[in-house]
C-alpha cells in the first residue's frame, strides 16, 4: 500500500517517531515588549462584525491580554472555494491586535474543513465502529489516513506560512486543534490499510502479531498482513474482540494522528523555520485520547486544554492534571491553550465556578509550570454548538463579575512576571505516581475481572491521597525518568512490560520505595496475563502470589466491600494471595463475613515487605480515599512523611504547595484545597501575591510570616 502525496509515498515509519526529543522553543515576545506570562484566549472575529474588532482590542489591553489564538476553525473564512484565498480580513485582525501590543498564536486552521471539500470529497469523511459515515458538520469530520485530506491540509498550511512568514505579529503556531477530540478512531478503509502498514513496521513478520494477538483463540490465525482487519462491529454487547487487537488499534490511531500532525508540523517549519510550533493536548483525569508522552517530543513545547471538575476535588485533579503536563514537559514552561472562565455547556450538568475560582484555577496552572494561560474563549458566542460556554467577555458584557475577574487576574499575572516567575520551574516532588496511557487503555477491556478499575483515575487517587498527608507528588510517564525519586507508586498499572519490571528491580535494588496496588502487572504489554500467580511482573518484587482475582461488585448488585483488619474497607477486587517472599510484614488482612464466604478470610490484604535499603508495598484490593490516606503512612519507612519533600513550606494537608524555581528567584504558591477558611498558616519569604487571603501580624525576627486564607484563597511568596 501506499499513501501519496504530490507523487512521494508517504513512509509508516513517520508514525513512530525519531525516537529523540525537539528542542524546548518558547514564543518570543513581541519587537520592543519584555518577556512575560502569556495570557488572553481563542479569538473569533470572524464571528462578529468589523464594528466590533475595534472594541475587542481595546478590552484586551484593558484586561492585560498579550497574545490570542487566531484562525483555529477559519479554513472555509481562508478558503471559501476550492484554491481561492482570501486573507484580507485576517490580515486586518492581526495588524489590529499587532499594533495594540498583542501577539498571535495562528493556527493552522485544519480542524475542520470547509463544506466544498466534503461535497467535492466525501471519501475524507471518517467512520464509526459499525461503519456509520461520521458527517460533516462538526469538528475534525476527517479520516487521519486520507491522502486526499492530507493533500488539501498541507496545501493550507503552506499558504499560510508563506503569507504571514514575515508578520511580526505571529509569534507561535497553533497546529491543528485538540486532535482526537471526534477523530480519535477511525474505521474506515483507509484506516485499515495504514493500520496494517502500523502492524508490519511494528512487528515485522505475521507470526510476531499471531503471537502478540494470541490468534489462536476463537481461530483468528492470520496468514498475511492483508488479512489484518481492524475492530470494527463484530455483534452484540456479549461480542468480544481480540483484546491484543484493541489495544494496538488505539496504539496505531494515536500515531496515526500524530503522523498527520508532523506532517503540517513540517510543511510550516519549512517556510517559518524560526517559529515555534505546537498543539493543544486534552490532558484530564476523564479522558486520554492520544498517547501525549509520544507527542510531547514532537512539539517545540508543550500546550494543554484543561476543563475543571466541580466538586470538592477540583483544584486536586487540576493539579494531577498539571503534574502529567509538567513531567511531559521535561518540566519545561509549558502553555495552558485552553480553560473556563466558567461554566462549560458540553456536559450533562454545567455548573459555573465558584466565587474564586476563575482567579485561583489560572494561578494554580501557573504555580504547575505554566507560563501562557489563555481561556476559550475571548468573547462568548451568540450562535453555534458553544453558545452557552463561558468566555472571558460574556454575553452580558464588560461590566460583569466575570470581566472584572479577568482584569484582576490579568494584572496579577503582571505582577508575577515583573517578579521573575517567568521561566521558573516546578521543583521535584519526592514521590512520582507512574502513568502510561496503554495501561489506561488496556482498563477499556470488556473481559477484565471488573471493569470499575481506571489506571487514570487510580493516578488521581493516590494523588488526592498523598495531598491528605501532606505530600505533594509527581504525575511522571511509565516512559519518562522517574529512577531519581524516592519512590514509586503504580496505580491501576495494569500491564507492565518485561523492560518496565527490570527498570522497577533496579529502582528498589538501588534503595527506592515502591508501592504496587492490586490492578498492577496483571499483564503485559500484549495483553498477555502473567502466569505462575499475580501479579507476574511484580511477584518477585510484592514477595506475594495470587491465586485468583476476586471482583467484589457493589451492593446494589449483590456484592460490596471486605472489611480490613486495620479498618476502612477494600473494594473493586481482591485478590487471593499468599505471601511468598522473605521479608514480608502484613500490614491489613481481610476479616469477616463477607471475607469468609468469599474465601478470604485471613488472607493478607496489604503487605510491606524490605528490600535493602528499598521497599515494596502491595495492596491487594482498592480502597476509598479517606481510608487510602490513613494507610498510606504505613506503606513507606518510617519517617518518610518526615523527610524535607517541599523546602519551604508546611505539611499542612489543607494546602496544596508548590515551589517554582528560577534565575530571578525562587516563588512558594499555596492554596487552599478545602471549603473552610483557614485562620492562619506559616509561610516563609515575602509575600508578592494575596488574594482572598491576608497577612497576619508576627513576630519580624521570624523568617516566617502568617495568612489568613479564605476558601479558593491562595498566597505566592518569594522565597
Amino acid at each position: 500500500m501506499s499513501w501519496e502525496e504530490d507523487g512521494e509515498t508517504l513512509r509508516a515509519g513517520g508514525m513512530h517517531g525519531e525516537g529523540g526529543r525537539r528542542p524546548h522553543r518558547w514564543p518570543a515576545p513581541l519587537p520592543g515588549h519584555r518577556s512575560a506570562i502569556w495570557y488572553g484566549g481563542d479569538y473569533y472575529p470572524e464571528q462578529w462584525p468589523r464594528s466590533v474588532w475595534d472594541e475587542d482590542v481595546d478590552l484586551m489591553v484593558e484586561a492585560g491580554v498579550n497574545i490570542v489564538s487566531l484562525g483555529i476553525f477559519a479554513w472555509a473564512r481562508l478558503e471559501p472555494s476550492d484554491g481561492v484565498w482570501d486573507f484580507a480580513w485576517l490580515d486586518d485582525v492581526i495588524g489590529r491586535l499587532g499594533r495594540a501590543g498583542i501577539a498571535v498564536d495562528l493556527a493552522s486552521a485544519t480542524a475542520t474543513a470547509p463544506l466544498w471539500l466534503y461535497e467535492q470529497h466525501p471519501e475524507v469523511l471518517p467512520r464509526e465502529r459499525d461503519g456509520t459515515v461520521v458527517n460533516a458538520g462538526t469538528r475534525q469530520s476527517w479520516r487521519p489516513a486520507s491522502p486526499v485530506f492530507r493533500r488539501y491540509a498541507l496545501r493550507l498550511c503552506r499558504a499560510l506560512a508563506l503569507h504571514y512568514r514575515d508578520n511580526p505579529y505571529v509569534v507561535a503556531w497553533h497546529v491543528g486543534n485538540e486532535y482526537g477530540w471526534n477523530n480519535a478512531a477511525d474505521y474506515s478503509d483507509d484506516a485499515e490499510e495504514a493500520f496494517r502498514v502500523w502492524c508490519r513496521k511494528r512487528y515485522g513478520s505475521i507470526e510476531r502479531v499471531n503471537e502478540a494477538w494470541g490468534t489462536d483463540f476463537w481461530s483468528q490465525r492470520l496468514q498475511d498482513f492483508a488479512q489484518i482487519l481492524i475492530p470494527r462491529h463484530a455483534g452484540g454487547d456479549d461480542a468480544m474482540t481480540n483484546p491484543g487487537l484493541e489495544l494496538d488499534f488505539r496504539r496505531f490511531s494515536s500515531d496515526c494522528l500524530l503522523d498527520f500532525f508532523k506532517a503540517e508540523r513540517d510543511e510550516l517549519a519549512a517556510v517559518t523555520p524560526d517559529r515555534p510550533l505546537t498543539t493543544n493536548f486534552m490532558v484530564s483525569t476523564d479522558q486520554c485520547p492520544l498517547d501525549y508522552e509520544s507527542w510531547s517530543r514532537q512539539v517545540d513545547f508543550v500546550s494543554n486544554d484543561h476543563y475543571f471538575h466541580s466538586g470538592p476535588g477540583h483544584l486536586d485533579e487540576l493539579a494531577c492534571s498539571d503534574a502529567l503536563v509538567c513531567a511531559l514537559a521535561c518540566r519545561q514552561p509549558w502553555y495552558l491553550m485552553e480553560h473556563s472562565t466558567s461554566a462549560v455547556n458540553w456536559r450533562s450538568y454545567n455548573p459555573p465556578k465558584r466565587s474564586g475560582e476563575l482567579v485561583r484555577d489560572a494561578l494554580a496552572h501557573v504555580a504547575l509550570g505554566a507560563d501562557g494561560v489563555d481561556f476559550f474563549q475571548w468573547r462568548q458566542s451568540r450562535t453555534g454548538a458553544e453558545a452557552f460556554h463561558s468566555a472571558m467577555v460574556p454575553h452580558a458584557g464588560a461590566q460583569t463579575d466575570i470581566f472584572r475577574q479577568v482584569r484582576q487576574l490579568g494584572r496579577l499575572l503582571q505582577v508575577l512576571s515583573a517578579e521573575g516567575v517567568t521561566g521558573s520551574r516546578v521543583d521535584r516532588a519526592q514521590v512520582a505516581i507512574l502513568f502510561d496511557a496503554g495501561a489506561e487503555w488496556a482498563c477499556g477491556c470488556r473481559t477484565l475481572p471488573d471493569r470499575g478499575v481506571d489506571h487514570w483515575n487510580q493516578v488521581l487517587l493516590w494523588f488526592r491521597a498523598l495531598l491528605d498527608c501532606g505530600v505533594r507528588a509527581d504525575v511522571v510517564p511509565v516512559k519518562g525518568d522517574w529512577s531519581s525519586y524516592a519512590a514509586v507508586v503504580l496505580p491501576g498499572l495494569l500491564t507492565v512490560s518485561d523492560a518496565q519490571s527490570d527498570r522497577l528491580h533496579r529502582f528498589v535494588d538501588g534503595g527506592g520505595h515502591l508501592v504496587v496496588d492490586f490492578a498492577s502487572g496483571i499483564m503485559d504489554e500484549e495483553m498477555h496475563v502473567g502466569l505462575g500467580g499475580y501479579p507476574a511482573a511484580l511477584r518477585d518484587l510484592t514477595g506475594v502470589s495470587g491465586q485468583e482475582i476476586v471482583a467484589l461488585g457493589r451492593q446494589e448488585a449483590g456484592g460490596g466491600p471486605l472489611q480490613l483488619t486495620c479498618g476502612g474497607l477494600g473494594g473493586t477486587w481482591a485478590v487471593q494471595a499468599d505471601v511468598r517472599g522473605d521479608e514480608v510484614t502484613v500490614l491489613a488482612r481481610y476479616k469477616g463475613t463477607r471475607a469468609r464466604s468469599l474465601g478470604l478470610d485471613g488472607l493478607p490484604a496489604i503487605t510491606l515487605r524490605g528490600c535493602g535499603s528499598g521497599s515494596v508495598a502491595y495492596l491487594g484490593c482498592g480502597l476509598e480515599l479517606d481510608d487510602l490516606a490513613r494507610v498510606i503512612g504505613r506503606l513507606l519507612p518510617p519517617g518518610f512523611f518526615h523527610a524535607d519533600l517541599q523546602e519551604g513550606g508546611t505539611r499542612d494537608p489543607r494546602l496544596l504547595q508548590v515551589t517554582r524555581r528560577g534565575a530571578d528567584g525562587d516563588f512558594l504558591f499555596a492554596f487552599n484545597r478545602g471549603d473552610a477558611v483557614i485562620a492562619e498558616v506559616p509561610l516563609p519569604g515575602e509575600a508578592v501575591v494575596l488574594y482572598r487571603s491576608r497577612a497576619l501580624s508576627h513576630d519580624s525576627q521570624d523568617a516566617s510570616k502568617a495568612y489568613a486564607m479564605k476558601v479558593n484563597g491562595l498566597v505566592v511568596t518569594r522565597l
